[in-house]
């Protein structure tokens, strides 16, 4: 099967216990918004540090058929690198389009982080989570580090600090839900060529192995498209003051898998840049800002972007190193850049810190409770981004917080049994997992290199 390019959300883990809430009404305090606006781009930036990314743990998303309906298929979570794939080459003129009818396409969910928070309680990654300040997946880092320079779409974060740590899940609606669903056939192919690249350049054994040409088709192809199917990493890192555990999807491994992101590589399709055409060259250039930030979080050395044709067929093929993408733009009209964007999302997490604690410091206040800042059970706040104006943090109400459990066994948004977990209502986990189906489970202590910009 092919390797996936799409969001991560959760996978489902019933758990029966339950704990007694407070009443709403000492729970939740619905407050103003504040702002954080945008940083000047005149002022040279100096960064914040950033530690060189170290994984943790790995673990696979597989593709299963439905118990209650066979000719559909669910995803399940499995504590191997099953779903890992390696690189090999893709051919020369390859259709994207090719293998369209037969796209297994998950339905559109809500980025929850239950198989992050899952992974975060296992053996490997316990006791980095109990000092970590953040928890998300990569994509939503991606748009807190990108908002300098976002001047179209906004997006909205539900946030929880519970412990000490924030935790961040992108906020969808029903109504988001269902647009992204019912997007236009043009669109929806386009979105599908980028899984068909994926599928052109990997495979379930490295490029080198004497099985690989039987395992693949005469055209190059690796395996129609199931959007079920995903390997991520779960990883390490600092930003200034703030340690941070990421989890996030990878594409594939050059040669061979090393237990750490050193030969992983992150795959991209854009449209060919026209000889001596300027705008189609700023307009890569722009979209290089995300490919670099993508990459850079998990520690991803190489991007590999197949250029292709408007009709879909790809025409080259170029790797970058993610390191270099910040000189390629450096002076440029309109150009990126990274110091910018690391000290503007160190400044978002302070801010919307010390938003949650001042609005739950009055909360507690107000209803005679003596707790810390910002562990009200099952308080939620609503961080707001808005291009070209910036971003705005508010608490939300009884029925806010009620339409992002979706009628699902949460405090807040986290999975009962998680905040069970963290409370220290349930044991901790004492034993490492079963060996992996293949490929090395790192663990280990991590650096204090840094990941430069």
């Amino acid at each position: 099967m092919a390797s996936l390019k799409r969001g991560i959300s959760d996978v489902e883990t019933g758990k029966e216990d339950h704990i007694e809430l407070p009443p709403a009404s000492k729970r939740r305090l619905n407050g103003p918004s504040i702002s954080l606006p945008l940083p000047s781009f005149s002022t040279p930036s100096r960064p914040p540090p950033f530690q060189q990314p170290y994984q943790l743990k790995t673990f696979s998303y597989v593709s299963e058929p439905s118990k209650s309906d066979p000719s559909t298929h669910v995803r399940a979570l499995e504590w191997s690198n099953a779903s890992m794939k390696y690189y090999v080459q893709p051919p020369k003129g390859a259709n994207l389009a090719y293998g369209y009818e037969r796209w297994i396409k998950r339905p559109e969910e809500r980025g929850r982080l239950d198989g992050l928070l899952e992974a975060c309680t296992k053996y490997e990654c316990e006791g980095e989570r109990r000092r970590a300040d953040v928890i998300t997946w990569r994509g939503v880092i991606t748009k807190i580090l990108t908002a300098p320079y976002e001047d179209r779409d906004g997006w909205e974060l539900n946030v929880m600090y519970v412990d000490g740590t924030l935790y961040f899940e992108e906020h969808s609606s029903e109504e988001k839900l269902q647009e992204k669903s019912s997007i236009s056939g043009k669109q929806r192919l386009m979105t599908y060529y980028g899984y068909a690249f994926e599928s052109y350049c990997t495979s379930d054994v490295p490029s080198n192995h004497p099985s690989t040409p039987s395992n693949r088709e005469r055209n190059g192809w690796g395996g129609d498209v199931d959007t079920n199917v995903q390997w991520c990493s779960i990883i390490k890192t600092k930003l200034g003051d703030s340690r941070i555990i990421i989890g996030g999807e990878v594409d594939c491994v050059r040669d061979r898998y090393t237990g750490q992101p050193d030969t992983f590589m992150e795959l991209k399709t854009s449209i060919s840049i026209r000889p001596g055409n300027t705008i189609d060259e700023a307009r890569f250039e722009k979209k290089l800002l995300k490919f670099y930030f993508q990459s850079f979080l998990l520690g991803v050395p190489e991007i590999l972007v197949g250029f292709r044709s408007p009709s879909g067929y790809i025409q080259t093929i170029q790797s970058f190193r993610t390191m270099d993408l910040p000189r390629m733009v450096r002076g440029k009209p309109g150009a990126w850049d990274p110091a910018v964007c690391l000290s503007w999302c160190d400044q978002a997490f302070d801010f919307i810190k010390r938003h949650i604690q001042d609005v739950a410091g009055t909360s507690n206040k107000d209803n005679g409770e003596a707790k810390q800042p910002g562990e009200e059970s099952g308080m939620v706040s609503r961080a707001t981004f808005k291009p070209g104006v910036g971003l705005s943090v508010r608490l939300l109400d009884n029925i806010e917080v009620e339409d992002v459990m979706g009628g699902e066994d949460r405090v807040g948004f986290l999975p009962r049994w998680y905040w069970e977990h963290v409370k220290g209502k349930e044991d901790p986990v004492s034993s490492k997992d079963a060996p992996t189906k293949r490929g090395v489970s790192s663990t280990g202590d991590g650096t204090s290199q840094k990941w430069a910009v």
